[in-house]
């Protein structure tokens, strides 16, 4: 009768122990140790197929969950990441959207060809009310302004300089270029930095207080002065800048997301079709830059409409060029769609600080290159 592997280890390991007493424990501690790797590796090739399934299954639900795109990205960096959150996306995160929540309005969906053009028109409209500095200053007595904001005595001072000084001043210029230009320090925990986005929702203890630009227009008050030196260096050069849709609740961004999804279903898209696609020109609730403050819409006197045709007129190239000055970049520039996750949007401007906003401009980076780069 053939003996067991079990039974030809005890028997061995015994043989031993009583021919040398010193081997005794030894012995069993050997026996012990084969046996059990013994029925480990029995057990795991009886049930092979039932573990390579389960290994099967969570391999597929980790690379298939938007939520978990990171464990493939690693420290790669936050491009990176979101190339890799474009191909998830595509296939998971409509996914995780509430279908209930932007369920569209039977009206919509019999409206006319011309209606659903109109309504397009009216949702570039998003935010209709708009305030220039004009209109802002009308209503000054709302909030503080700094004095250099109305400082048009410093204009008249600076016309008044004699040709000595301004020849003065050229050559500290010239002198200040020629220095090795430093990069300041830039701090991640800094509020002006931090990074929204659709991989980054808003953090829950994020906080700050509402300043008011006129009547229930808000932003954080941080950057009111900024904002309104910024509006009264463009009218300066000709140019009045018109604010609007900066703070947002999260009530109206999602009434603002939902209305964007019903429009697109009512133009035959599917509901994934809509959100997908709806997620490229209005932020999903929770993520949006205008929900902390940070971000608003500006056009012009001129062109009132939010489209890219804004980024050709004179005011817009005047903001892409000189808003860094006041501590704003254009936060979905031209050509960064793959990075953003935001189709281009020469209206939308965010505030991160002049240091920030001028090595961002200088260095044609956006927010997310300017996080893998500095911070």
């Amino acid at each position: 009768m053939n003996k067991t592997f079990r039974e030809k280890v005890v028997q061995k390991c015994t043989a031993v122990a009583k021919k040398h007493k010193l081997l005794k424990y030894p012995s069993m501690v050997v026996m012990v140790i084969i046996l059990s790797l013994y029925y480990l590796c029995r057990h795991f090739a009886t049930n092979g197929k039932r573990y390579a399934g389960i290994a099967f299954s969570l391999l597929f639900f980790v690379s298939g969950c938007s939520f978990s795109f990171a464990v493939f990205t690693g420290p790669s960096g936050f491009i990176n990441a979101q190339e890799t959150y474009n191909e998830v996306v595509e296939y998971s995160d409509i996914g995780f959207a509430d279908e209930k929540t932007f369920e569209p309005d039977e009206s919509m969906l019999s409206e006319s060809e011309e209606d659903l053009k109109e309504h397009e028109l009216a949702e570039n409209d998003e935010d209709a009310t708009s305030y220039t500095l004009d209109d802002i200053l009308e209503n000054s007595d709302s909030y503080s302004i700094d004095d250099d904001v109305e400082g048009n005595d410093v204009e008249a001072e600076s016309e008044t300089e004699t040709e000595s000084e301004i020849g003065t001043e050229a050559e500290a210029e010239e002198e200040s270029e020629t220095e090795t230009e430093q990069i300041p320090e830039f701090d991640s925990s800094d509020w002006r930095l931090v990074l929204v986005n659709k991989q980054h929702p808003i953090p829950e203890d994020y906080s700050f207080k509402l300043g008011a630009i006129r009547g229930d227009m808000k932003c954080d008050e941080r950057i009111v002065s900024d904002l309104l030196s910024m509006l009264q260096a463009a009218r300066g050069d000709g140019i009045n800048l018109a604010v609007r849709s900066p703070y947002r609740t999260l009530d109206r961004q999602e009434y603002l997301f939902g209305r964007k999804i019903n429009r697109y279903m009512a133009q035959g898209y599917s509901y994934m079709e809509a959100y997908k696609t709806a997620s490229l020109t209005v932020t999903i609730p929770g993520s949006s830059e205008h929900q902390i403050g940070l971000a608003l819409d500006i056009t012009s006197d001129t062109h009132e409409g939010l489209d890219a045709a804004f980024g050709d007129t004179n005011a817009g190239k005047w903001l892409a060029e000189h808003s860094c000055e006041y501590g704003f970049i254009l936060r979905y520039p031209d050509g960064k769609e793959y990075i953003t996750g935001i189709e281009f949007e020469p209206w939308h401007f965010r505030y991160v600080g002049k240091d920030a906003a001028t090595v961002m401009v200088r260095d044609n980076i956006c927010l997310e290159e300017f996080w893998d780069k500095y911070l």
